[in-house]
């Protein structure tokens, strides 16, 4: 077994949306996922926090839902709290978001949802919101230690199909699994979904990539995006843990990261 790198480089989330492990895992419309799922790592008893989506967006990068039980716009809650993005200010995280038309967003657009942004969110990195959180390209920008990836609508299974977002991440991911932040041992990568179906108690699938993670690990420890933001911020190095992270299960030690 590879040994964990002590110290990442980069993380990456994908943002997925609304559905249940039982719509994903096992689903014959979602043949990548599940291959991705034999060939690296799951979480098979992961669940979201929340309903609707954007407390859950919240609550994965700042360690709390802060409150927040709608999906209104950043008008509507100006966050003035730690996250994931204050914590690597200055370009040292990443929004990519599909579909988004200007850097920073504050309202929806097209296939654009801005509750899938949280980084719009969050006042206090307002600054690095106009300049970091921008719309994806080809080839993603990965030079940042955490980059955030939202597909828009359609490819986050949204309003598209579980089969149409499969196809996404099977033209996405190889994408992140050949680039040289990944090649060179330092990057992983966790593929996540906001919420359930509002049918199975917010048991969701989340993923986890790296290049120390056996193929075919799956993990059956009760976890949450709570648990995500903490092994991020372990692997990156990045202190304090926030909010509820600071008393998360761990992810680190079951899937060797």
């Amino acid at each position: 077994m590879t040994a964990p790198p002590d110290r990442y480089d980069h993380v990456v989330w994908i943002a997925m949306e609304n559905h249940s492990y039982e719509q994903i895992i096992g689903a014959t419309d979602a043949p990548y996922i599940n291959q991705l799922a034999s060939q690296h790592g799951l979480a098979s008893n992961f669940y979201a926090e929340s309903h609707p989506s954007l407390p859950n967006y919240i609550a994965m990068t700042s360690g709390s839902t802060q409150g927040i039980g709608d999906d209104d716009p950043p008008t509507a809650h100006r966050l003035d709290v730690p996250s994931i993005f204050s914590l690597l200010a200055g370009g040292g995280s990443r929004s990519l978001q599909e579909s988004m038309p200007s850097n920073c967003q504050q309202t929806d657009s097209g296939e654009y949802a801005v509750r899938h942004n949280p980084h719009a969110y969050y006042i206090n990195v307002a600054g690095d919101c106009a300049r970091y959180d921008v719309p994806l390209s080809d080839p993603p920008d990965l030079s940042a230690r955490f980059t955030f990836v939202t597909p828009n609508l359609i490819h986050d299974m949204h309003d598209g199909t579980v089969a149409q977002g499969d196809t996404w991440l099977s033209s996405f991911v190889p994408k992140l699994l050949s680039s040289p932040e990944y090649e060179a041992g330092g990057m992983a990568v966790f593929v996540t979904w906001d919420e359930d179906d509002l049918l199975s108690a917010n048991h969701i699938p989340t993923l986890v990539i790296g290049p120390s993670v056996a193929p075919g690990t799956t993990v059956s420890n009760r976890l949450d995006h709570y648990s995500m933001l903490r092994a991020t911020q372990e692997m990156l190095g990045l202190e304090p843990l926030l909010g509820q992270a600071a008393t998360a299960a761990d992810m680190r030690a079951p899937f060797n990261l």
